[in-house]
């Protein structure tokens, strides 16, 4: 599958960071533009049936899940890192390729039967989406989708979403 162009035009490529030998892919440009932003958007949403909220992952998740939330005309909740959610939540540990992380969501923020999609910028090692459907499921809602600007295909993380429907706008190989 080939990007779209806008898509490659709005990435910029930083060799070495965050450490020697890793090529970063900075989604940042994309969001200094309202028609590239727009076109993510419209691309997050497309093919979609009936979904009641849409979920993003901190922090950059946020911005992808809310331009998508609001293109599909639902909400959306965050899902944070530990202690910045104020009231109960919800939480899920997950493993990273360098330790462990917590999701967490408000306890209610989600309704059981409530048919959500899952929306990140970028799926590496697949850990952070997986954790956010677990945290999903056991609000009693149903993951209906995973959507994603980018897909480090390399890392191999939709093995850890198998049996959800996963569509990314690039897949990068290398």
């Amino acid at each position: 599958m080939l990007p779209p162009d806008w898509l490659v035009e709005s990435v910029q490529e930083i060799p070495d960071f965050p450490k020697p030998g890793i090529l970063f892919r900075d989604l940042s440009p994309l969001w200094r533009s309202s028609a590239s932003t727009s076109r993510c958007a419209i691309a997050l949403a497309q093919g979609l049936g009936d979904i009641d909220v849409v979920v993003g992952m901190e922090a950059r998740g946020f911005l992808a899940g809310l331009i998508t939330a609001q293109r599909l005309g639902v909400g959306f909740v965050a899902a944070r890192k530990p202690g910045k959610l104020p009231g109960e939540t919800l939480s899920v540990a997950y493993d990273l390729e360098y330790g462990t992380d917590t999701l967490e969501i408000q306890r209610g923020a989600l309704s059981k039967g409530e048919r959500v999609l899952i929306v990140d910028d970028v799926i590496a090692t697949g850990g952070t989406a997986a954790a956010a459907v677990k945290l999903v499921e056991l609000a009693g809602a149903e993951v209906v989708g995973i959507r994603a600007i980018m897909e480090l295909v390399g890392l191999g993380g939709r093995t850890m979403l198998e049996g959800h429907d996963v569509s990314v706008l690039w897949e990068v190989k290398g």
